[in-house]
């Protein structure tokens, strides 16, 4: 949740005035091509300036501005940059790089007695009749004439959000986008991470590590390939023959390879990214840095405002203050001062799960293959000149009225400053319930009941015999799995070392640990192991065979079924005639009820089942399911032990889709059928995911090797998360 206002109450940030047109334009280019630099005008800057870069002392401040009204100054918001925006084809840019880190940004608003804190920006003009608010926007929750689907509308830039990562390596920084992106993606509030590091390794010649490079992020759809050209394309770091050069060469042919050295110059002539890569001595190296960081948060620009997204995640190191002005300087000069700029810092003060972080770094794309002992020695040299030159945020960003959340060991703690905006506080909320436990995430449907015999959605009907078979099977099932992770656990820690040993390649799972996770030996306990279940008597019936002693078993109404409205127990499929109840034709389920009843509902529902709504009394959509499930998916995130969750089949398609990061337009189309459990254990870098068939003859549940997720019509569906291998 964010922070009230009480808790926080010595500065705000400058309230921002509305965008006058109601859309912006359109641009299928990189913003790179097209961007021009526009100078700002002199009659532009404030008079009244806090310097940004100031010591952590403060240094001199300058008091608050005097008016002989009793009511604060009113300003215009907007550089002439932000309303070009609003009114050219294109966005206009400055490279504030370059500038000297004395220049000055707008202090926060002065508070006056009685005034509080608010999200909602002030006027464009001195005299503007309005105020326009930036509240919440829930897609299929809220909808007003701007928004009738509930996304945020494109002249709403105040209640966008840029999330900018602040922190050294080995932090868990990329971990962190990855998770924020794909729990606001699944909150349907389009998202998208932005990362510096692979744009600087093809930068930097290092194109041999692309093919094997972690994804920019979960949920984003390449335009192309991904290749120097695609990735490069208006940085102006290479010239558009030397674009074309890099694209058509081979991996061998111009790109960086390491040697088993780790620390030689690539022989080919790229530059070479070991640890004096990032040396700020190495001045064309830092330029080259530079050049990239900013380079993509134009595209992270673009993508908010000419492209319709919500937040843009810029995930680099941004270790300097100097590095961080530039950064929100390009913010405002392109966008304005509407636009939300949050930091999130990522540090580690645990040494173990520091380890960790860095032992699962040696397998990323910056040294993937390499001696980790070799490997090791080099991240930690690159770690100690970061080091040196590291500002974490704390005061001076609290005077300069700037929002950042800072997270220690990767959610032991937290500390937030000045959030605003409903997606700051959805971030804050997620983030407060945040872990790196290595768990089982077990989902399932109920066993069969005896409304799914015969083609009925919706109601509340009981097992049948077959069901109650697989719920007595899948008690059984769950005990041995649970022993076998046991086993496993106990020799991942005995074989986990650190340092790591020539040819030791299995990373330990980080995890913050204390002394009620361990035992005296330092070994990890046990885990507890929860049973969900909605309240619904197929659900709760297929659970009656665990054993309470062993198991913490809850019923939850946020796992119910979607409420089909009208359509609540009719039918939606057809029907043999072996299943038709004997009696009267006009007393028995037609081959599709629901088609026969209500036709226009049901032409409706198949063009867009994610946003169908059924009507009648509790008539429920994707989108409200999705937004009642919201507390079951961050409960899940915030506790470290097995759970096992047995819901129906809309739910299992909403909450796979979470855990795999699927397509909108995959979600509604997802085939999960009964008999059928998936198992996913979070990982670093992904997730290892498997699926078990149960097998009536057996009465046991087979492993399905090299199991893909289907859709309907049985045509494979794209998991953007990765999956990593089991183990």
């Amino acid at each position: 949740m964010a922070p009230s206002a009480q808790s926080s109450p010595k500065v705000t940030t400058p309230r921002s005035p509305k965008m006058i047109p109601p859309y912006y334009p359109r641009s299928p280019r990189n913003v790179s091509a097209f961007l021009s630099p526009v100078p700002l005008p002199a009659s532009n800057t404030p008079q009244n300036l806090l310097p940004l870069d100031s010591g952590s002392n403060g240094g001199p401040q300058q008091p608050p501005l005097q008016s002989a009204s009793p009511h604060p100054i009113k300003q215009s918001q907007h550089s002439s940059i932000a309303k070009s925006v609003m009114s050219a084809p294109g966005m206009a840019r400055s490279y504030s790089a370059g500038k000297e880190c004395t220049e000055w940004l707008s202090p926060p608003t002065q508070l006056y007695p009685g005034q509080a804190l608010t999200d909602t920006p002030a006027t464009t003009a001195p005299n503007s009749p309005r105020i326009r608010a930036t509240t919440l926007d829930i897609p299929g929750l809220t909808k007003s004439r701007v928004s009738p689907d509930g996304r945020i509308a494109r002249r709403d830039i105040g209640a966008k959000l840029v999330i900018v990562m602040v922190g050294l390596p080995a932090r868990g920084k990329s971990y962190i986008t990855q998770k924020v992106a794909r729990y606001l993606n699944w909150l349907q509030h389009d998202t998208k991470i932005f990362n510096v590091g692979n744009r600087r390794r093809i930068a930097a010649g290092a194109q041999d590590n692309l093919a094997n490079s972690e994804p920019l992020h979960p949920t984003v759809k390449p335009a192309g390939p991904a290749t120097p050209a695609t990735l490069l394309h208006g940085t102006g770091l290479f010239s558009p023959k030397a674009l074309s050069s890099l694209a058509h060469s081979g991996p061998s042919a111009g790109g960086h390879r390491r040697t088993d050295s780790v620390t030689s110059v690539d022989i080919d002539g790229g530059v070479d990214q070991s640890a004096s890569f990032f040396d700020p001595a190495n001045k064309a190296a830092a330029e080259l840095r530079e050049k990239v960081a900013m380079e993509t948060l134009d595209e992270l620009l673009d993508y908010i405002l000419n492209q319709g997204g919500s937040v843009g995640i810029l995930d680099a190191t941004n270790s300097t203050r100097e590095r961080r002005k530039a950064l929100v300087d390009r913010v405002r000069e392109v966008a304005g001062k509407e636009l939300g700029v949050l930091f999130l810092e990522s540090e580690c003060h645990d040494q173990q799960l520091l380890e960790a972080n860095m032992r699962l770094k040696l397998s990323g794309p910056d040294y993937k293959g390499q001696d980790p002992v070799k490997a090791l020695e080099d991240f930690k040299k690159r770690v100690e000149i970061y080091e040196k030159n590291y500002v974490p945020l704390g005061e001076h960003e609290e005077r300069a009225g700037m929002q950042f959340i800072k997270m220690i060991d990767v959610g032991r703690k937290i500390v937030t400053h000045q959030t605003k905006g409903f997606l700051a506080a959805q971030t804050v909320y997620f983030l407060l319930n945040f872990n790196l436990a290595h768990r089982q995430i077990w989902i399932t449907r109920h066993g069969e009941s005896l409304d799914n015999v015969v083609g009925k959605i919706g109601g509340n009907a009981l097992l049948s015999e077959n069901g109650k078979k697989y719920a007595k099977t899948l008690a059984q099932f769950m005990d041995v799995e649970r022993k076998k992770f046991r086993e496993k656990q106990l020799h991942k820690h005995e074989s986990s070392h650190m340092p790591p040993r020539p040819g030791d390649t299995t990373p330990p799972n980080p995890e913050y640990s204390n002394c009620c996770t361990q035992d005296e030996d330092g070994r990890p306990l046990e885990k507890n192991f929860c049973v969900w279940t909605s309240m619904l008597a197929r659900s709760t019936e297929t659970a009656q065979f665990f054993d309470e002693e062993e198991y913490d078993i809850k019923e939850m109404r946020m796992l119910n079924e979607l409420n089909a409205g009208v359509a609540e127990g009719l039918t939606y499929v057809f029907l043999p005639p072996s299943l038709l109840i004997p009696g009267p034709s006009d007393s028995r389920p037609s081959y599709d009820e629901i088609k026969r009843l209500y036709p226009q509902e049901y032409d409706l529902r198949r063009l867009d089942k994610l946003h169908y709504r059924y009507p009648g009394a509790g008539g429920e959509s994707y989108l409200d399911v999705i937004n009642r499930l919201r507390a079951v998916i961050v409960e899940v995130e915030r506790m470290t032990d097995h759970v096992l969750l047995i819901g129906h089949r809309v739910v299992a398609r909403v909450l796979l889709a979470y855990f795999l990061g699927l397509e909108r337009e995959d979600v509604a189309k997802l085939d999960v059928p009964l008999g059928t459990i998936y198992v996913l254990e979070p990982k670093p870098y992904g997730v290892e995911f498997r699926a078990y068939n149960y097998n009536s003859e057996t009465e046991w549940f087979d492993f399905q090797p090299d199991f893909k997720l289907k859709n309907e019509e049985q045509k494979d569906i794209k998991v953007n998360v990765k999956v990593a291998a089991s183990t």
